[in-house]
């Protein structure tokens, strides 16, 4: 069995490993760049390297740092994780050629199946159906054009090497076919350095069913079901559940018997995914059903496969490159209940889902289910890689147990100041198709606005709120034009909002309420995956951004351009404390009265989130 073990990525895939090793007894070593240097991962790990500035492609995609770290600290096996060198054959035969252990398929299996047209002629001469279209060589938009017309329109143009949905377009009119195939070539060649293309024949209401595979190196290949990963936004998986809704066992046989005649085909070692695409039109049916393409890696979504069978991937992994056979059979494999996950990211929905970057200052989840994080409350999203914030997994008897448990534990949860998809994947995890499992690729697209969460409070929320900060009282001195229909200023999320409080605080006076939650002078607002700040807005200056007690909140992220002022300098109202660039706009916070400048976290250049604390004015005393 493998000793000691470098885990050559990052994040929640980085935790997710170090905690199956550490359970086997099996010493870990982690990597990390610089914006890495305080992450979750680095501190699980029994020892760390630094491999870099921040950039991914200056320290974990730099193979060379990776290897070299493995030496420097006595690791006898790299495993990838996921993405970044996961399926990099060149990479792969580098750890092997610097004898260390390659907790991954063989090289030559990645490079069989890292082209989506060579993989797909492998797949028909192992007997695997495979979606009708042009895989040739001739490359010539005449000859595209051509093949197009003979395939039908819609269709699809696929870059060879593509993947994550880049260099695909689908093309409904032979007269926008040139325009298309330009364009796909064009971001083909910039991602991945290879602008050749494939043509497939458009699948109506599609389906993405993919089979978990694992093979060892003494001959054995086992499949662990079957994943449903249709609900996708721009070809990015949302919601995967295991196993598909409306498999049937004939079916579901004959689907999972071709995966693992694919992964026989290139004598596969390790977990890999057969990645198929259905008609769901009708019922799924086998004859109905064709292979897309493979990932020769574990995938984001293999907890699911975990809960149903009740196997650990990642100590199969290890195992299987240990030199170890499968633990077990086909027979031994069985299917147990339904699990579903979602991919919750700091994003912002109302903003075209844009990264929410920043500091986490909260961060908490509804009980009953999995979650696979590589973060904690304090840590830092990061510009420089993939928002996510976690994989949240749940596992019942049936598929409305596991997505009542789902909705339930995002819907409670609590995630400040950071926007998050969490109130988006709510929306959809209720949707009255998914509860059905009437599911394909184009529901998110379809429904559009009717799956994009509130974008304010409701009544009730913001009522139970302004309770909240009365029982705080933390409203000293705030003023209200009378007692029953007093006007009150908050700040919520950034941006100023005027209610009338009378009623509101007369109702909530001394209580809570439910769905909030107090934190200093502010309250968190949680509705349905939604979080809200709500801060007393004391003063009415421009660009005051003021706090009751007179912090200087920031109204959205953005970066800090200048710091004019120190702290314990004596200031007067209205006078520039900070300017902010958000959005390509500068915003000026100013001070909301004479006063002290008593606390400033601000530095010039640097990243800030919205809702943060960038500075506190103590008021003058009357004199």
């Amino acid at each position: 069995m493998i000793q000691s073990l470098l885990i050559a990525n990052r994040g929640e895939i980085a935790c997710r490993i170090i905690r199956t090793a550490r359970a086997m007894g099996i010493r870990t070593v982690a990597v990390y760049s610089d914006a890495d240097a305080g992450a979750l991962h680095v501190r699980l790990a029994d020892e760390a390297v630094h491999v870099g500035p921040s950039p991914a492609r200056e320290s974990y995609l730099v193979g060379e740092r990776i290897i070299a770290a493995a030496r420097a600290t006595g690791a006898e096996a790299v495993h990838p994780g996921y993405g970044f060198l996961s399926e990099n054959a060149a990479f792969a035969q580098s750890v092997i050629d610097a004898g260390l252990v390659w907790v991954g398929p063989r090289p030559a299996s990645i490079t069989a199946m890292g082209l989506k047209d060579a993989a797909k002629r492998l797949m028909q001469d192992a007997g695997v159906p495979t979606t009708p279209g042009y895989l040739g060589e001739d490359q010539s938009p005449e000859r595209l054009a051509r093949e197009a017309d003979a395939i039908g329109y819609p269709m699809l143009i696929k870059a060879v090497a593509g993947g994550g949905g880049k260099g695909m377009r689908r093309v409904d009119d032979p007269a926008d076919f040139a325009e298309a195939l330009v364009s796909c070539r064009r971001e083909a060649s910039a991602s991945f350095g290879n602008d050749h293309v494939l043509l497939e024949k458009w699948i109506t209401n599609p389906r993405h069913i993919e089979v978990q595979v694992f093979g060892d190196a003494h001959g054995n290949v086992v499949h662990l079901f079957e994943r449903d990963c249709s609900l996708q936004r721009r070809h990015q998986k949302v919601i995967e559940e295991a196993p598909a809704p409306g498999m049937d066992p004939a079916t579901r046989a004959a689907i999972c018997d071709a995966a693992v005649r694919a992964a026989r085909a290139v004598d596969y070692v390790g977990a890999g995914t057969i990645e198929f695409i259905a008609d769901g039109s009708g019922p799924l049916s086998a004859d109905r059903t064709w292979f897309m393409e493979m990932n020769t890696r574990l995938q984001v979504e293999h907890p699911v496969t975990e809960a149903i069978t009740g196997v650990d991937l990642v100590e199969w992994q290890l195992r299987v490159a240990s030199g170890e056979p499968l633990p077990l059979t086909q027979d031994q494999l069985t299917i147990t209940g339904h699990a579903m996950e979602v991919r919750l990211y700091a994003e912002d929905p109302a903003k075209g889902f844009l990264p929410s970057i920043g500091r986490l200052d909260r961060f908490r989840l509804g009980e009953g289910c999995r979650v696979d994080t590589g973060v904690e409350e304090g840590a830092t999203i990061s510009p420089f890689y993939d928002p996510m914030i976690a994989k949240v997994i749940t596992h019942g008897p049936t598929r409305e147990a596991a997505r009542g448990r789902l909705s339930a534990a995002l819907a409670t949860s609590v995630i400040s100041p950071l926007r998050t998809n969490a109130g988006f994947l709510v929306k959809a995890l209720d949707h009255p198709a998914f509860v059905a499992g009437e599911v394909d690729t184009g529901l998110i697209a379809r429904e559009g606005e009717a799956l994009m969460p509130a974008a304010m409070p409701s009544e009730a929320g913001f009522a139970a709120a302004a309770g909240a900060l009365v029982a705080g009282d933390v409203l000293g001195g705030f003023r209200l034009n009378a007692a029953r229909r007093g006007t009150g200023r908050f700040l919520l999320d950034g941006a100023v909002v005027e209610t009338s409080l009378g009623g509101a605080l007369r109702q909530a006076q001394g209580e809570r309420g439910e769905g909030t939650t107090l934190t200093g002078d502010r309250v968190l607002i949680s509705e349905a995956g939604q979080t809200w700040q709500l801060t007393p807005w004391r003063v009415d200056g421009k660009g005051a951004a003021a706090a009751g007690d007179g912090s200087i909140i920031s109204p959205m992220p953005g970066r800090i351009i200048a710091v004019a002022v120190l702290q314990g300098e004596q200031v007067v109202k209205g006078q520039k404390l900070l300017t902010l660039e958000a959005m390509k706009m500068e915003h000026s916070l100013v001070a909301p009265y004479d006063g002290v400048v008593a606390e400033l976290n601000a530095v010039e250049g640097g990243q800030v989130s919205e809702g943060a604390v960038l500075a506190r004015v103590t008021e003058a005393e009357a004199g």
